[in-house]
């Protein structure tokens, strides 16, 4: 057995250090100029339907439609983005996207856009946001050194806020000016250049890559270790808690620029700006917040500042009030997506970031889908004040709650590959795809170490389980005082291979020599083949 993989202690970076590396600056801007195009679009759909009848609903729909999709597709994109090559999965992506955009285009210069199509199509597009983020999350720790990664999602976190106040600021310019099919040519151009960006990217390869995950068996892999990590599931709790609420804002924004304050489209694009300069500007001082407050704490205060902002929305019909309070609630909405994206990235292994990433974006996504859909149909059928003032309300409470479900420190969890099991000795030669295959170690334990051990076997469980254990199991031999048997069974020798390959951690090991500590003796392992491969 190896040396113990000691755990590594991330010293917050530079906020701007990322750009130093030459692949990570030209996609970071490939990507800005995608997500500058992603708000021009949003903003030209939401104000093609500001004037239909229902307009709440249907501004509200264009948010559903865009991130849908998304909560749909997320674990599917996830698998593909783990099994393929990402960097071809995002440019065949990318060139769907410029062609959706070519056609929305045409459509409306045309004026063959009714609400229904446009609906369709912004769905369409966001089928290609759903396949993208992922692939794209996944590959951001590939560009940059682990120490830089909290860096590089605020650096993530930049962009989108950027665009959300470049973006909206050119397109209320071009509605006004040339129409909003010019908005959507705009956007179709983005996709190209992030396509050509990711063309001109040679990423460092190995000689030799493991064989690629069949994609079912990927998908119930994928699961299986979001469903046994507890401390993904706290995180992905903490994304769900802000964005059901904090939706609100983004959803009725569009409403409370034209209805509420009477500032138009260009009104509508400052407003946007404030978020985005909020935005900024948190990204500047988060390096130093974080080490003088934990992850929690940071998401408290932001949660709180974002309720505060949503009841200033609600209760203050100023216009220059309104869009000074939009400056922290950008602040807010950073700090806490950074930090919940880079507590993501920071704890998932390589061989299933892109799936565990992309359950993160399906809880990101659908949380806002379905909080836009409910503040949407909210203030139909009461008014904008009481969606805006509820919508306050729920996320003060939601943020109070962190008191109760903190989120799990990771910095200094080691999460570097470990590959300590020895290779397995078997005198039948089984298939790769033949299972299910049972695994059995039976461990002797001293009467005083038994209630220890059985304790420290939890956490041994949870590793087998997250790698590719469909049941597992602890048990003592009643035929001998001191034996304890662990039974687990996986779906098939493969999978176990990539068990013993790269799946597990430093905290895995860690997990596994605390229980070995207490044992006497080699541990005696077997595994059972099927007998019968037909059946």
């Amino acid at each position: 057995m190896s040396a113990p993989v000691t755990p590594t202690v991330d010293v917050p970076a530079s906020a701007w250090a990322p750009l130093r590396v030459a692949a990570f600056r030209s996609l970071w801007l490939a990507v800005l100029a995608s997500n500058v195009g992603t708000w021009m679009q949003t903003v030209g759909a939401q104000w093609l339907l500001v004037d239909q009848p229902n307009a709440a609903t249907l501004v509200s729909l264009v948010q559903t439609a865009s991130m849908l999709p998304v909560l749909l597709l997320a674990l599917p994109a996830g698998a593909l983005a783990d099994t393929f090559d990402r960097r071809r999965l995002l440019i065949g992506v990318q060139c769907f996207l410029a062609a959706v955009g070519v056609l929305l285009t045409a459509l409306t210069a045309v004026g063959r856009m009714p609400p229904a199509l446009l609906l369709t199509l912004t769905f369409a597009l966001g089928v290609g946001q759903a396949l993208t983020l992922p692939a794209w999350q996944a590959v951001i720790p590939e560009l940059v050194p682990r120490a830089q990664l909290v860096s590089a999602a605020a650096l993530g976190s930049i962009s989108v806020n950027l665009a959300r106040s470049v973006g909206p600021a050119v397109a209320g310019v071009l509605v006004a000016k040339a129409g909003v099919a010019v908005v959507f040519a705009v956007n179709a151009t983005s996709f190209a250049i992030f396509a050509f960006a990711l063309f001109r990217w040679r990423p460092d390869r190995p000689e030799s890559e493991p064989e690629p995950e069949r994609f079912a068996a990927a998908l119930r892999a994928g699961g299986r270790y979001v469903r046994h990590s507890p401390v993904v599931r706290r995180i992905l709790l903490r994304a769900a808690l802000f964005v059901v609420p904090g939706s609100a804002l983004w959803a009725l924004l569009p409403l409370v620029a034209s209805h509420r304050l009477g500032m138009g489209a260009s009104g509508y694009g400052v407003l946007l700006a404030a978020l985005g300069i909020g935005a900024v500007a948190g990204a500047l001082v988060l390096p130093r917040v974080r080490r003088a407050l934990s992850s929690s704490q940071l998401l408290l205060a932001a949660g709180l500042l974002y309720g505060g902002v949503l009841l200033v929305l609600a209760l203050v019909p100023s216009p220059v009030l309104v869009t000074l309070a939009l400056i922290p609630a950008g602040l807010a909405w950073m700090t806490v997506l950074s930090s919940v994206n880079a507590a993501m990235q920071l704890f998932l292994p390589g061989w299933v970031r892109a799936r565990g990433l992309s359950v993160y974006q399906m809880v990101f996504a659908g949380g806002q889908a379905l909080g836009a859909v409910a503040w949407g149909a909210l203030g139909e059928v009461t008014s904008l004040v009481v969606a805006l003032a509820a919508a306050g309300a729920v996320m003060l409470v939601a943020a109070l709650t962190v008191l109760i479900w903190p989120l799990v420190e990771t910095r200094g969890v080691s999460r570097e590959p470990a590959i300590y099991w020895p290779e397995p000795h078997l005198a039948l030669e089984p298939h790769p795809r033949s299972g299910p295959v049972v695994i059995t170690i039976g461990y002797t334990v001293p009467p005083e170490r038994q209630e220890s051990f059985v304790a420290a076997m939890r956490a041994v469980g949870r590793s087998r389980r997250r790698t590719g254990a469909m049941r597992w199991g602890l048990f003592r031999a009643g035929e001998r005082e001191h034996s304890f048997v662990e039974v687990y069974q996986v779906p098939s020798w493969e999978e176990h291979l990539r068990q013993h390959g790269g799946r597990l951690t430093g905290a895995d090991q860690a997990a596994e020599e605390r229980a070995r500590a207490l044992v006497e003796g080699e541990p005696e392992v077997t595994h059972l083949l099927p007998a019968d491969p037909e059946n």
